[in-house]
């Protein structure tokens, strides 16, 4: 029988960088996963400087020896239509590899691993969480994504949730593939498609291809799917009959109606498991980042007390800084159609295209800050700076 003070479920960013965390306050973590790393996982895979201020991670460290492309502009436009391009003349943004990324973010946490195991059975008797009969927990994180068990748990329905669905193919080119590439790395591509629904990307990393396509509406999806890939055959970026063996993956983006329950005696619920996604990008690495810092905060302020009445500081902290600024989701029927409407026209503006699609939409520059200090925990003592504590953008 494995005991621990905490179980983290999910071995993605949120779920080693909260057992990261709680290890350097001075908890007994286990992080399981279902797979082995390093493993692959379907994602656009890009991600904005504010990731690595907030991990208080060297971009120079991380660069050796794995992939992290600089980007300094970007192709928009609509399927089908016109692209422009808009250059901000510096790094704004970096490409990444999943499966690099991921398994470093693993490694750097230094927490006791189960890997290649998934959570098969969870019952909750006298303060302790029984997992698969083998493993006892004090407090259960869940941090297993859309499909999270622990989210079941807590009551996530997710058959009927409402979820962005997307498809994903990342590959190598060979090196004559490399050769004809017409893709600039610095300038991935972003279309959107026709009802502002949902955008496809194409993205150049390195040697490495990555494309697919996102969406708010899940009817006719394939349809979607084929008209993006005829698309990008036409702008000859991929080759006619492409098959990239697309995997599919599915999110939720943070301020939805039906918002998962995130907080239970024992248990709560980070990234995408908690549904963060930005709601105009899907962006889930940051705001999964920033989620596993507040869990991580209000655990250890618990000081081994995992009732929920001391757990309920992580919802209102969810709340406060997801539920401001540019997480907000447009409620108004109007607002949606008429941006609908005016899609084509709206993204042939230079000025909307800058300061509204790319400044807010995907490199959040209007978004608040966590404070990526920390003071590392001693048992029983209490932090001085928290993890919550605000900085400007």
């Amino acid at each position: 029988m494995k005991t621990c003070d905490v179980l983290v479920v999910g071995g993605g960013p949120a779920g080693s960088t909260c057992a990261g965390r709680l290890r350097q306050g001075g908890l007994d973590v286990l992080l399981m996963d279902k797979e082995m790393f390093p493993r692959q996982k379907p994602c656009a895979g890009w991600i904005t400087p504010a990731v690595f201020e907030t991990l208080a991670l060297n971009v120079d460290e991380y660069r050796q020896g794995r992939v992290l492309q600089d980007i300094s502009n970007f192709r928009t436009g609509l399927i089908d239509r016109a692209t422009a391009v808009t250059r901000f003349g510096a790094t704004v943004s970096y490409g990444i590899r999943r499966s690099e990324f991921d398994h470093f973010l693993l490694q750097r946490s230094k927490v006791r691993l189960l890997l290649g195991k998934a959570v098969t059975s969870l019952s909750h008797k006298g303060g302790w969480w029984l997992v698969n009969g083998r493993i006892k927990a004090r407090l259960l994180v869940g941090a297993g994504g859309h499909f999270c068990p622990v989210a079941r748990l807590l009551g996530a329905d997710i058959g009927r949730e409402q979820a962005v669905v997307a498809q994903v193919a990342e590959f190598a080119m060979s090196p004559e593939e490399e050769q004809f590439c017409q893709i600039k790395p610095d300038t991935p591509a972003l279309y959107f498609c026709h009802d502002m629904k949902g955008y496809g990307w194409m993205f150049r990393k390195a040697n490495y291809i990555n494309v697919g396509l996102g969406r708010m509406d899940t009817s006719n999806f394939s349809r979607h799917m084929r008209d993006f890939c005829s698309f990008l055959t036409v702008r000859r970026d991929i080759p006619s009959g492409f098959d990239g063996r697309f995997q599919g993956h599915a999110y939720r983006v943070f301020g939805g109606q039906d918002r998962r329950s995130c907080v239970g005696d024992g248990v709560l619920l980070i990234g995408d498991a908690a549904g963060v996604a930005h709601p105009q990008s899907g962006e889930g690495i940051l705001p999964s980042i920033e989620s596993a810092l507040l869990a991580a905060d209000t655990i250890l302020a618990a000081n081994r007390d995992y009732r929920r009445e001391n757990l309920e500081p992580y919802a209102a902290r969810m709340e406060l800084h997801f539920g401001s600024g540019s997480f907000k989701v447009a409620s108004s029927s109007v607002s949606s159609g008429l941006l609908r409407f005016l899609g084509a026209r709206l993204l042939s503006c230079s000025k909307f295209t800058r300061h509204v699609v790319l400044d807010r939409w995907f490199l959040h520059s209007d978004q608040k800050r966590l404070n990526p200090e920390w003071v590392p925990h001693t048992p029983g003592a209490r932090r001085e700076v928290a993890a919550c504590d605000f900085l400007s953008p």
